[in-house]
């Protein structure tokens, strides 16, 4: 699975304004809702009740929010890189400023935890998250998580 399969340019937000865990959530669903066509608080009722369950905080400041949503046909993500790191309830209690929101169809038990796996091996990569951290261009954002990803699978 490529993350170009289930991560458009236009679903990355470069500079997200956000100072908690909630408003990130809250403004991740905001651009599902117009990605999507779901219900904005549908999608934020789903990503909390994943969070209720533990963070989706990696640490190092990465969180992969996620959920399974009625409604959605193919697996679909939106990356956003925050203005400014917000408490995530890491583990390591370091402060998220890198997220990626992972949406699946109901039914899509293998699909979704591949791309998981994927979002989750990409961002392993320091030297790659140095690169997103310093960058708050769209294009280049997408460009290198697309390129990362193709690369990590080559070696």
């Amino acid at each position: 699975m490529d993350l170009s399969d289930i991560l458009s340019s236009a679903d990355v937000l470069p500079v997200l304004q956000a100072g908690s865990k909630r408003q990130v959530l809250q403004a991740l669903a905001a651009h599902a809702a117009g990605m999507t066509g779901l219900n904005e608080r549908v999608i934020f009722d789903v990503l909390m009740q994943r969070e209720r369950l533990g963070s989706t905080a990696l640490g190092g400041g990465i969180a992969i929010p996620h959920g399974r949503f009625p409604g959605v046909e193919k697996v679909m993500g939106v990356f956003a890189r925050l203005a400014a790191p917000v408490d995530f309830d890491a583990l390591d209690h370091k402060p998220v400023d890198i997220v990626f929101m992972l949406m699946a169809p109901e039914g899509a038990g293998a699909d979704h935890l591949k791309a998981l796996a994927r979002i989750s091996r990409v961002l392993r990569d320091a030297t790659l998250v140095e690169k997103l951290r310093a960058t708050r261009d769209a294009g280049t954002l997408y460009a290198l998580l697309t390129e990362a990803q193709s690369s990590s699978r080559a070696a």
